[in-house]
């Protein structure tokens, strides 16, 4: 240990894990090479340092090698000079004697790892402290569950950044993380800056699906909103590419690890209509077993395909908002996490009890999705009914004021789509057969058949806009819909 090394709080430093040694090795190394920096960067902050100083010297040179200065003793005592606990270590001598103990900075990631570990392990001292007060403090307003709900959040955010809050973060390190975010979209097939849903005109109009963003899918029944949102569930997850960041973490190249809520219908039945989609034969006759052995072949082939698709399903039904942020905490602490689904909003339940009736409880449900969203950085697709007055008017493309309980729904989603088909209402407009109004009806149906719309009511990246699908109602699955301008020209 350097002279005049600073002992924090030694009443209790046999109680609490911490190594100076380890601070100080890290310091000297990045000292006597400013390289050592962004080696250890990635995972290490100030606030990771048991010794306050050190965090201290560690967020100035932070500083001074982020803006392309030397970060040296002498650079470093001119703008710390004013610290009085940095004086009363020894200030520049007590740099230049860490510099000097480094014998090599090889092992500089080693000892920032083991300043890392602790601190994760003095927080979770702090988190098992306030645990057991909270347990024996029988107090009516603080149940168990919420206690558990809450030590799960904190758990969850510890054992992601080693760290309980962000706080402020400069403009400067916003506009690097954005430039970033546009740098990694240029590099990446079709422009992308989100995950990709699958759907080439779906894609170019929101430029994916944006990590933090809550996007509400919405239509009527049998419009397709669970076949669109399984649809680019599945896709986003075939597409899963995995890739090791230098800090040793794993981070998705492209696609997603998806956790799928389905609140409505059975994981089995969830996983059919998948097995439909890709093996080409109709869900329905999967269900009634009314194949034959090329079927089944097909059917093997894609269970074969799809077995080891990073797609989680959870289909408990009746969950709370706060029960399924610890699930989707826990999902991604375990597998990672790049896109969670959940079908529908309307069948959570909120976690307080209220008088204020159902719109309070879906604001609260909505504000959970978006602040979840924001917390795990992924997407966040909620499907939601739309009330019956679609059905009353003659045009029944849906609008933002169509959504049940639409206030907080509107407020809080970054992007609200609606899944619209011509084709379902048309055709229980039948006229009678041999008139004119049933050539009418039969040419526009021929227009509309396997045609499907995604109406984009808002998004706050974009225009909104209405992209046409084609849709497959035998395999329940959206596609690119084919357009004559895309076709490749021919020469004669």
């Amino acid at each position: 240990m350097a002279d005049g090394a600073p002992l924090p709080d030694t009443a209790n430093a046999e109680k609490v894990p911490f190594s100076l040694d380890a601070e100080q090795a890290v310091l000297g190394a990045i000292l006597f090479d400013n390289e050592v920096f962004y080696r250890v960067s990635g995972f290490l902050k100030p606030e990771h340092f048991y010794d306050p100083v050190h965090g201290v010297i560690y967020g100035a040179m932070e500083k001074l090698i982020s803006s392309g200065r030397l970060a040296s003793p002498v650079m470093l005592n001119t703008y710390l000079q004013e610290e009085p606990a940095f004086t009363e270590v020894g200030g520049e001598g007590y740099l230049s004697a860490l510099a000097r103990a480094v014998p090599s900075t090889v092992g500089a990631p080693d000892y920032a790892r083991v300043v890392f570990d602790l601190s994760v392990s003095r927080g979770l001292i702090s988190l098992g402290t306030d645990m057991i007060e909270k347990a024996r403090a029988a107090d009516l307003d603080d149940d168990p569950q919420t206690q558990l709900e809450e030590a799960e959040a904190r758990l969850y955010k510890l054992a992601e950044t080693g760290k309980y809050g962000g706080g402020f973060k400069t403009f400067e390190s916003a506009l690097t993380e954005a430039i970033e975010l546009a740098s990694a979209a240029y590099q990446r097939d079709g422009g992308l800056a989100g995950v990709a849903s699958g759907l080439r005109d779906l894609d170019q109009k929101l430029g994916g699906l944006h990590p933090s963003d809550l996007i509400i899918l919405a239509g009527r029944p049998s419009m397709g909103k669970t076949a669109l949102a399984t649809n680019i569930a599945v896709n986003a997850a075939r597409a899963y590419e995995p890739e090791r960041q230098a800090d040793g973490t794993i981070k998705a190249k492209a696609g997603a690890v998806v956790g799928l809520f389905s609140l409505e219908m059975a994981a089995e039945q969830l996983a059919g209509r998948i097995l439909s989609e890709t093996s080409g034969i109709s869900s329905d006759r999967i269900r009634r077993g009314d194949i034959d052995q090329s079927d089944f072949e097909k059917i093997y082939e894609a269970s074969a395909e799809l077995n080891d698709l990073p797609l989680y399903i959870d289909d408990t039904g009746g969950l709370s908002i706060a029960q399924l942020a610890a699930r989707a905490r826990r999902l991604k602490r375990q597998h990672g996490l790049g896109m969670i689904v959940v079908d529908y909003l309307q069948l959570l339940t909120g976690s307080k009890k209220t008088s204020d009736g159902r719109v309070q409880e879906v604001s609260e449900i909505t504000m959970g999705l978006k602040a979840l969203a924001k917390e795990l950085s992924v997407p966040v697709i909620a499907l939601s009914q739309l009330s019956r007055q679609v059905e009353a008017r003659e045009d029944k493309r849906p609008q933002l004021a169509d959504l049940r309980e639409s206030g907080s729904i509107e407020q809080d989603a970054d992007v609200v789509m609606f899944v619209y088909r011509e084709e379902y209402y048309l055709s229980r407009t039948e006229p009678r057969e041999g008139t004119p109004e049933h050539l009418e009806w039969q040419a526009r149906m021929d227009e509309v058949h396997g045609v499907g719309e995604v109406v984009i009511g808002k998004q706050r990246h974009g225009p909104i806009g209405t992209i046409k699908l084609a849709f497959d109602p035998n395999r329940t699955k959206f596609s690119d819909l084919a357009q004559p301008e895309r076709y490749p020209s021919r020469d004669f």
